[in-house]
């Protein structure tokens, strides 16, 4: 990675802001010289997705703009416009609205994020936990190619570093690249990820596509937690393969995920095998817990010896 992708807690600084208020994001947004747009929406109505996904994301494009600052938008494998789902659709819109605003943003589409804390195979290890099965809609067959998230934040990093790197800037500026990782999995081969990792062994259960609809319309209408809620919307999108679009059927100003960071970064998209175990078995997760407890400790030994250098003087 080039210098300066280094994030130091005690600088960050966190705002409320709402992408629907111009003014809102103004005061925010005010003396950027990079803005990351990665707010977006999993369950919403319909007017809410275009409100946040499609004007919110034309929002932020228009203050980035009046700022003279890169933008880097975060979008998804499967934006289509056309698109009857409010999700896809408004993702898509989004990406039209960036473009339109920042002729040279940079858009990054990521296919299925892991990572430590994700929201997917947690999700589903959870389940494994708890439930006598894991379900796949369909045959499982849908097919995901899921990308970590480290691996997307260096892709994000080297677009936002563009304002300053020309070399960057003629790759990025303008461009979409679909993020994906090393390897293309089934519905039913992920399933069978969580299980093998989390040590959780049951049997994965096919559900019929007509029975997950009536499942989810259920589930829509009550007040269920996030790990078991999921909507009709949902399951339509199940349906579609989420990996990275052959080349030969990109659009003109696609560029490759795995030759941005191998170019620019040095490395190489990571596989779900180096790093599902570190944080979805026992022994990963006593791992994480253990390298936590030796930063922390090395973080308190360097504040000690600073202390002791300053005192010196």
């Amino acid at each position: 990675m080039p210098d300066a992708a280094i994030r130091v807690a005690s600088r960050q600084t966190e705002h409320r802001v709402d992408v629907t208020d111009r003014d809102s994001l103004r005061g925010v947004l005010e003396g950027s010289d990079a803005v990351i747009n990665t707010v977006g929406l999993l369950q919403a109505s319909r007017k809410t997705f275009e409100a946040v996904q499609h004007e919110g994301a034309e929002n932020v494009a228009r203050i980035t703009r009046e700022n003279n600052a890169k933008l880097v938008q975060i979008s998804a494998i499967g934006a289509d416009a056309s698109s009857r789902l409010p999700y896809p659709r408004t993702k898509a819109l989004g990406e039209q609205a960036a473009l339109s605003e920042c002729p040279d943003c940079s858009i990054v589409r990521p296919s299925l994020i892991f990572g430590p804390g994700d929201s997917f195979f947690n999700r589903f290890a959870w389940l494994a936990k708890y439930m006598p099965f894991l379900p796949v809609f369909g045959t499982g067959e849908t097919l995901f190619q899921p990308v970590y998230v480290g691996d997307v934040a260096a892709a994000v990093a080297l677009c936002a570093e563009s304002r300053s790197d020309e070399r960057i800037a003629t790759r990025v500026n303008g461009k979409i690249t679909e993020a994906g990782g090393p390897e293309v999995f089934t519905y039913r081969q992920i399933m069978q990820l969580v299980i093998d990792y989390s040590g959780n062994k049951r049997p994965i259960v096919s559900i019929p596509w007509s029975i997950a609809k009536m499942q989810a319309f259920v589930l829509e209408n009550l007040p269920m937690p996030p790990v078991l809620s999921i909507t009709r919307d949902q399951v339509e999108q199940l349906k579609k393969n989420n990996i990275v679009t052959p080349k030969h059927e990109q659009e003109s100003n696609a560029i490759s995920f795995k030759e941005l960071l191998g170019d620019f970064s040095h490395i190489q998209p990571s596989s779900v095998h180096e790093i599902l175990p570190t944080y979805l078995s026992p022994e990963g997760h006593e791992m994480a817990v253990t390298m936590d407890h030796k930063t922390r400790e090395e973080e308190r030994r360097k504040k000690r010896l600073m202390l002791r250098d300053k005192k010196s003087y």
